[in-house]
C-alpha cells in the first residue's frame, strides 16, 4: 500500500451531574389551646419558628433532586467491541480516552484508524452538569451551533444529528454529530469518514447512521453507570 499524506484538519486531529419533618406538639387536654408556654410563646408560635429554622433551602432540594448523575462513566467502555470494530476498521477497539480537567465532569474516548484508503473517526464524549436545566439549556444552544440537522427520537430526553461535508485540498470528510441530553447529562458523538483512493467521503446515511449508533450505545452505558 502506498503512503498517502492526510488532509491538514485531519492529520492536526490524528496527532494529538429530603423531605422535611415537621416537629409536632401533642394538644393539652382541655379547652384552653392558647395556653402559655414557660417562655412565653404560645405553643403555636414556638411550631412556626421551628419549622422556619428547620426547612431547607428550595434551591438545595431542587439540586439535590435533579442531579442524576455526579460523574462521567468510562467513555471507553460505553461502545461494543463489534460496533466499533463496524464503525472504525482496523482501530484498537480498547479505545483512547482524552485528558481532561476535570474527569467528574467531562470525558471523552476516541477511536480511529486508516485502514487501506479508507479513514474513519469516532468521538464519545459526557458531560455531567449541575442540574436538568442547565443541560437542557446547553443542549439547545449546541443544537442551535449546528442547525441543519433533525431530531433523534428516543434518544434520551432529547436527541439531535447533523451532517455535514468538507474539502480540502480537494479530499472530501463527512462528518456526522450526534447530541443527546439525558437529565443532567449530556452525550456527544462525533463520527467522520474519507476515502484517500478517490478523495470521496462515505455517503450521509453511512455516517448517520453510525454517529446514532454509537450514540444510543452510549446514553445506554451512561444509564447502566447509575
Amino acid at each position: 500500500m502506498r503512503s498517502l499524506p492526510l488532509p491538514l484538519a485531519l492529520t492536526a486531529r490524528l496527532t494529538p451531574v429530603a423531605v422535611l419533618a415537621c416537629a409536632g406538639w401533642a394538644m393539652a387536654s382541655g379547652p384552653d389551646k392558647t395556653s402559655t408556654t414557660a417562655s412565653g410563646d404560645t405553643p403555636t408560635q414556638q411550631t412556626a419558628g421551628q419549622s422556619a429554622s428547620d426547612a431547607p433551602s428550595s434551591s438545595a432540594t431542587s439540586t439535590a433532586a435533579t442531579k442524576t448523575y455526579a460523574a462521567a462513566p468510562a467513555p471507553c467502555g460505553s461502545i461494543p467491541v463489534a460496533t466499533i470494530k463496524s464503525l472504525v476498521p482496523g482501530a484498537k477497539t480498547a479505545g483512547k480516552e482524552i485528558p481532561s480537567t476535570d474527569t467528574k465532569l467531562r470525558r471523552t474516548c476516541s477511536w480511529n484508524a486508516l485502514k487501506g484508503y479508507d479513514y474513519r473517526w469516532l468521538d464519545v464524549s459526557f458531560e455531567i452538569m449541575d442540574t436538568d436545566a442547565a443541560a437542557a439549556k446547553e443542549y439547545k444552544d449546541r443544537v442551535a451551533e449546528k442547525s441543519g440537522g433533525g431530531a433523534v427520537p428516543g434518544l434520551g430526553d432529547s436527541g439531535y444529528s447533523v451532517v455535514n461535508l468538507t474539502t480540502e485540498d480537494k479530499q472530501q470528510t463527512r462528518e456526522g454529530v450526534v447530541m443527546a441530553q439525558v437529565s443532567n447529562a449530556l452525550v456527544v458523538v462525533t463520527y467522520n469518514g474519507s476515502d484517500f483512493e478517490n478523495k470521496k467521503a462515505p455517503d450521509t446515511d453511512e455516517i448517520n447512521k453510525g454517529a446514532i449508533k454509537a450514540a444510543k450505545s452510549a446514553v445506554t452505558a451512561l444509564k447502566g453507570s447509575q
